[in-house]
């Protein structure tokens, strides 16, 4: 196999295959390959709240099929959407299936058109590791947020709760929240301690 195209949906894929031809084999990822669990905080607080990313059961099979397609193809083109999302999608991948940067090409297009699309494959580029972390910060900062409120909904997995899950005004307003509680003791210590340093001057000495 020459080129290996790996497209977000079985849809996509039939219509890339369609425009690129027989030189290319067209896959679908069926979205994201991997993700943080969802049953506990798969995420090391430890070390500046890196994720750990797990490949869910109903994934594994896409990703060993995609695993044996790359390995026996020559260039591998990554063709998820150009968001956050899609180029944490191609980012996955590479990582997941261990491809090799010189043999991997990353391509976007913003409308499925035989010549957009070929387009995009004359002009490839390296993965934007700004998107990518961008959508890691996110999912990582929704996750927490949820793990903090699931002891208030049932002791439940983050699962239960999709719509949480990936609610970013849910996570600032748990930010927000927390640094006021955190601004108002510190300004009732600060204050607590300017108190007693007045009472002091104003005592007599013994």
């Amino acid at each position: 196999m020459e080129n290996l195209v790996i497209v977000e949906s079985p849809a996509k894929a039939k219509t890339f295959q369609k425009y690129l031809g027989k030189d290319f084999t067209v896959k679908a990822s069926f979205g994201h390959i991997r993700d943080l669990q969802d049953k506990k905080l798969s995420i090391n607080v430890d070390k500046g709240f890196e994720p750990e990313y797990v490949i869910p059961a109903d994934k594994r099979r896409v990703v060993n099929e995609l695993r044996k397609a790359a390995a026996e193809s020559s260039i591998v083109w990554l063709a998820s959407d150009e968001d956050r999302e899609g180029e944490a999608i191609s980012w996955h991948l590479c990582e997941t299936l261990g491809l090799d940067p010189s043999k991997t090409r990353r391509i976007v297009f913003h409308e499925i058109t035989k010549d957009a699309i070929q387009n995009a494959v004359r002009n490839p580029r390296t993965i934007d590791m700004n998107l990518v972390n961008a959508q890691q910060a996110r999912r990582v900062l929704a996750a927490w947020s949820v793990s903090s409120s699931l002891p208030y909904c049932g002791g439940k997995s983050s699962r239960s709760f999709p719509q949480a899950a990936y609610s970013p005004s849910h996570s600032a307003w748990s930010l927000t929240e927390r640094r006021r509680s955190w601004i108002s003791k510190v300004s009732l210590s600060t204050a607590s301690k300017q108190c007693s340093t007045r009472r002091a001057r104003l005592l007599p000495s013994r």
